[in-house]
């Protein structure tokens, strides 16, 4: 697998690190989120190498690596599985910027806790609050991942939501290392303002997780359990740019989750262009457009 089909150099030697992992176990509605990396990687060929909101092609000077694609073994038990995920990302390169491509929304835990495992703060755009103490039996279900990080330590920031249960509703509510900001609060433009000079404000360690389903679905309709209203993509970009501008943080990871490829590819193209957006905005931040174009696009010309 590749991204903007450029080749993969060796992990040791990356900047910009994608993990596809392949699991839907627990999805309750829309199937198919696990063929999301592939879709997304595969959308990402059709894109050019320039990104124009930071005007550079960052591969020029950066180098990726897409790792190769962990898949879901029904055999192996949800714990396992999970574990098998932590072992898998906590040796990689400190200094890259990590990106997972699932997959389900239950993947989040353990690659925050590989990569983050100091405590730190979790940004989460979503539809759902994701903090059911378990469903379905399971701790490890897609509606449980929020959870399962406070209870690792870690404070959360959310976005978007605008679908969760009383008891979620409750211990949010009473939880003062979680900011929810209500889907609907975010219309307003003091209160969208107010969560932006939030983002600015932290310091520290950060992860942030996105499922796309936290979009408007007019605009991501392939995803696994979507609902109206939703984040706008400017809003979108607003926030991953808050992030990777602000010196005082150290981005730890990101995650794009719960896309399910659908026939016109519009869902795949948003997806792709986001991972984008992820790895142009952090590289010209972090000062890569200075460095030497021996990025994997190095000898490849842009048509």
């Amino acid at each position: 697998m590749q991204f903007l089909d450029l080749p993969n150099c060796p992990v040791e030697e990356a900047d910009i690190i994608i993990l596809p992992v392949a699991y839907d176990r627990t999805v309750t509605y829309n199937k198919g989120t696990a063929k999301g990396p592939k879709a997304i990687l595969d959308a990402s060929a059709q894109l050019e190498f320039y990104e124009e909101d930071m005007a550079w092609s960052p591969l020029q000077f950066m180098k990726i690596c897409v790792l190769p694609q962990i898949e879901d073994d029904i055999a192996v038990a949800e714990a396992d599985f999970h574990q098998g995920l932590y072992d898998c990302v906590s040796p990689l390169p400190a200094k890259s910027l990590f990106i997972g491509l699932g997959g389900e929304h239950s993947i989040t835990p353990d690659m925050v806790r590989g990569r983050m495992p100091d405590g730190g703060t979790i940004v989460h755009i979503d539809a759902h609050a994701d903090f059911r103490a378990s469903y379905h039996g399971s701790i490890y279900n897609h509606a449980c991942p929020i959870n399962r990080l406070r209870r690792m330590g870690y404070d959360v920031i959310q976005l978007g939501i605008r679908s969760l249960n009383s008891v979620e509703a409750r211990e949010l509510a009473a939880d003062s290392h979680i900011t929810t900001w209500f889907d609907r609060m975010l219309q307003k433009p003091s209160n969208w303002q107010a969560m932006l000079e939030q983002l600015n404000n932290l310091s520290g360690d950060v992860w942030f997780t996105v499922d796309f389903d936290g979009f408007d679905p007019a605009l991501v309709g392939g995803v696994g359990t979507p609902q109206p209203g939703g984040l706008s993509w400017h809003q979108g970009l607003d926030v991953l740019e808050t992030l990777t501008h602000n010196p005082k943080i150290n981005l730890r990871g990101i995650d794009l989750l719960e896309l399910i490829p659908e026939p016109s590819c519009v869902s795949d193209m948003m997806a792709a262009k986001f991972v984008q957006k992820c790895l142009s905005y952090w590289g010209k931040a972090k000062g890569f457009d200075s460095a030497p174009k021996q990025g994997s696009q190095a000898g490849i010309n842009d048509e």
